[in-house]
C-alpha cells in the first residue's frame, strides 16, 4: 500500500509539473499577427518607356505622377535588359519572371518553332476560344510561357485567395505578366472595340466588363480630336511639328502634324485609339473599374494588378522619339497616372499598396533625324540580307529557302530542309555567319550555341547566351552597329543591345519602399526577386535576378 501511495504521489506530482510547464509555455507564447504585406502591388509597365523620358519632360511633369514617383519613391537609375532581342513579349516575361528567354520561352514577340519551323506569336492557343468577342484576337493565353511570374507565386503563398489581374491593351501585355494561375487578364479587341478574354479564364464576361464595354470609351475618345495638351510652340523639346523626313503619317492625312482629326479619321476602325495617347487613359480606366468592381485591395491577403500602357509604343513606332506626338503623349500619361494614384490613395489608401514602373525596352532615335545630326546611325535592311543568303545558299547547297527568316535579328533555318538534304549545319552557320559580317551595319554575327567563347565583348556574350531559347530561337544573333536598326524610314523600332534600347526605367513607390536612389548596375531580372521580398514569397521557378535591397525599408 505505502508503495501504491508513493506511486500516486509521484504521478500527481509530475502531472502537477507537466501543468506547469504546459501553463508556463502558453504564457509566454505571443499572440499571432498577420504578416505585414501590401494590401495591393500594381505594376506599371509603359510599353516602349525609354529611361531618359524620366527626366526629358521632367519639368513639364505634374507633381502627382512621374515626379511624385521619383520624389516619394525609390528610382534605380541604371536597370538594362539581359538578354537579346529587347521586344515586348520577352520584356514583359522577364519583368515578371525574373528570368530570360533561354529558360522561360518566350524568345520574341513572334519566334519560329525550330523542331517544326512554325512561325508562333507568343501568347497564340488554338485550344481556347474568345470571350467577349468572336474574333481570333481571344485565341491566346499564357501556355507558351514555360516560367512561373511573381504573380503565380503569389497565388501559390496565399493557397490562391489573392486575387490577380492583368489588363493592357495588348493582348501579350496583359497575359504574360498575370502569369498562369490569374483569376483573368484583359485586352482590347480591334474588331468590336471591347475589352476581352479568353476561356482559358473564364466562360463569360463578368458584368462589370460588360458595363464597362457598354460605354463605348474608344469611340469616345476617338471623337474628342487630338490636340497638343499645351500650347505647341512650348513643346521644346521635340523636332518641329511637321517632320515627315522622320515621322510616320496617320492614313488620310496629307502630314504628320496637329491637329489631329480622330473623330474623322478613325471611320469606325476603334483600334486606332491604340496609336494615340487615349489608349492609355482607356486603360487606366479599365484598370479603375477593376479595382472598383473586383475590390482588390480589400482582401484579407495582397492582390495584384498587372497594367501596360500599350499606346507610347504604338505612338514611338509611327512617330518617332523626338516628335511632337511622343512628347504630348508622355505629359497626357503623367496626367493619367497621377489620377490614377489618387484614385489609388482614396480606394485602397496611401502607403498601403505598393506600385512600381518600368518598361518592356526602349526605342531607338531615327536613323535619319541622328544621320542629319552627324551621329552615326543606318537602316538595315533585313529582307535584302535574308535574301541574298538564301541565293547564296542555295548555289553551293542546291537547296531553296534554307533560313526562313532573320527575325529577332536572329538566322532561322530551315531544319526540315536541311536534315532532308542531309546537310551540315555548322558548315551552314559558317557560310551565314561569314556572309552577314560584311553586310553594311553588322558589327558582329555570332553562333548563340558558341557566344561564350566568341570575340566579342563579354556583356554582349551574356546577352545573346541569354536570349538565346534552343526551342525558339534561331542559330546566328546579329549585332548591329550603334544607330543601326531593322525598320522603316520614319517612326522608330528597338530590339538591340545597346543603350537605348535595353535602358529601362525602374521606380518602387509605395508600401515597404524607402526614398532614394541608386546608379549601380541593376538588371530587368531583379524586378521579379525584390517584389517577391517586399511580399515575403517564393521568387518565381526560372528566376535568375537578385533582389534590390536597398529599395526595401
Amino acid at each position: 500500500m505505502r508503495i501504491k501511495h508513493l506511486l500516486l504521489l509521484l504521478l500527481g506530482a509530475a502531472t502537477t509539473a507537466a501543468s506547469a510547464q504546459i501553463k508556463q509555455v502558453t504564457a509566454i507564447t505571443p499572440p499571432a499577427t498577420a504578416l505585414p504585406r501590401p494590401k495591393l502591388v500594381v505594376g506599371l509597365v509603359v510599353d516602349q518607356m525609354r529611361w531618359d523620358y524620366l527626366y526629358r519632360y521632367y519639368n513639364r511633369y505634374q507633381a502627382g505622377g512621374f515626379k511624385r514617383m521619383l520624389n516619394e519613391g525609390f528610382t534605380c537609375e541604371n536597370t538594362n535588359i539581359d538578354y537579346l532581342p529587347t521586344v515586348t513579349a520577352a520584356g514583359h516575361t522577364c519583368i515578371y519572371t525574373g528570368s530570360v528567354p533561354s529558360i522561360h520561352g518566350i524568345a520574341g514577340n513572334d519566334f519560329i518553332v525550330q523542331a517544326t519551323g512554325k512561325s508562333m506569336y507568343c501568347t497564340e492557343d488554338s485550344t481556347v476560344k474568345a470571350v467577349g468577342s468572336t474574333s481570333k484576337a481571344g485565341e491566346m493565353s499564357p501556355r507558351n510561357l514555360m516560367a512561373s511570374t511573381v504573380t503565380d507565386e503569389l497565388k501559390l503563398a496565399t493557397n490562391f485567395r489573392s486575387k490577380v489581374i492583368g489588363i493592357a491593351i495588348k493582348d501579350r501585355g496583359g497575359i504574360l505578366p498575370a502569369g498562369h494561375a490569374a483569376n483573368a487578364a484583359y485586352w482590347f479587341d480591334d474588331s468590336n472595340g471591347a475589352w476581352i478574354t479568353s476561356t482559358y479564364y473564364m466562360n463569360d464576361l463578368p458584368e462589370w466588363v460588360k458595363k464597362f464595354n457598354a460605354q463605348n470609351l474608344a469611340e469616345k475618345y476617338l471623337k474628342q480630336d487630338w490636340n497638343t495638351l499645351y500650347p505647341i510652340n512650348t513643346y521644346v523639346q521635340s523636332a518641329p511639328d511637321n517632320s515627315p523626313k522622320y515621322e510616320g503619317k496617320f492614313g488620310g492625312t496629307d502630314a504628320p502634324t496637329f491637329p489631329i482629326k480622330t473623330s474623322e479619321l478613325y471611320k469606325g476602325k476603334l483600334g486606332m485609339i491604340r496609336a494615340t495617347p487615349y489608349g492609355n487613359s482607356f486603360t487606366l480606366d479599365m484598370a479603375k473599374a477593376a479595382v472598383e468592381s473586383e475590390q482588390l485591395g480589400q482582401n484579407v491577403v495582397t492582390d495584384f494588378l498587372a497594367v501596360s500602357l500599350s499606346s507610347t509604343d504604338y505612338v514611338g513606332h509611327q512617330f518617332g522619339p523626338n516628335s511632337l506626338e511622343a512628347e504630348d503623349t508622355y505629359l497626357r500619361l503623367d496626367r493619367d497616372i497621377a489620377a490614377f494614384f489618387t484614385y489609388l490613395d482614396g480606394k485602397v489608401g496611401k502607403g498601403n499598396y505598393t506600385v512600381f514602373l518600368t518598361a518592356d525596352h526602349g526605342a531607338a532615335h531615327n536613323p535619319t533625324f541622328l544621320k542629319d545630326h552627324n551621329i552615326p546611325a543606318g537602316n538595315f535592311n533585313e529582307g535584302t540580307v535574308n535574301t541574298g543568303l538564301n541565293t547564296l545558299l542555295e548555289n553551293k547547297y542546291k537547296v531553296k529557302n534554307l533560313v526562313l527568316s532573320l527575325n529577332n535579328y536572329q538566322v532561322n533555318f530551315n531544319n526540315k530542309a536541311i536534315a532532308e538534304a542531309k546537310l551540315n549545319e555548322e558548315d551552314l552557320k559558317l557560310d551565314a555567319i561569314d556572309f552577314i559580317a560584311k553586310q553594311e551595319g553588322v558589327a558582329y554575327a555570332v553562333d548563340m550555341k558558341k557566344a561564350l567563347t566568341t570575340n566579342i565583348p563579354a556583356d554582349l556574350r551574356e546577352r545573346i547566351v541569354n536570349g538565346y531559347s534552343s526551342e525558339h530561337s534561331g542559330t546566328v544573333q546579329i549585332v548591329l552597329k550603334p544607330g543601326w536598326f531593322s525598320g522603316g524610314r520614319t517612326g522608330t523600332t528597338h530590339g538591340t543591345w545597346n543603350p537605348y534600347d535595353a535602358h529601362i526605367p525602374l521606380v518602387f513607390m509605395g508600401w515597404g519602399v524607402k526614398h532614394g536612389s541608386l546608379v549601380r548596375e541593376t538588371h530587368m531580372t531583379d524586378i521579379a526577386p525584390t517584389v517577391a521580398a517586399l511580399l515575403h514569397i517564393q521568387t518565381p521557378s526560372g528566376n535568375i535576378g537578385k533582389p534590390i535591397a536597398e529599395v526595401m525599408k
